[in-house]
């Protein structure tokens, strides 16, 4: 496409909320997932460091 100006580039034709917002939505995304899978590695990791535990403990006590 061609654009004369830049508000006709950010206007995208009368398509600006649309474009724009499916942009701004993948960004936020994209952000969001590696902070999100670093979240969840970290309880799995807790969660297993606990059952070692509990095992070390239950092995000691018979």
């Amino acid at each position: 496409m061609n654009w004369g100006s830049p508000a006709e580039f950010f206007a995208m034709g009368g398509y600006a909320l649309y474009v724009w917002g499916s942009f701004g939505v993948c960004a936020v995304a994209l952000v969001m997932e590696p902070i999100l899978v670093s979240k969840r590695q970290s309880g799995v990791l807790k969660s297993l460091r606990r059952a070692k535990l509990a095992d070390e403990l239950d092995e000691e006590n018979k």
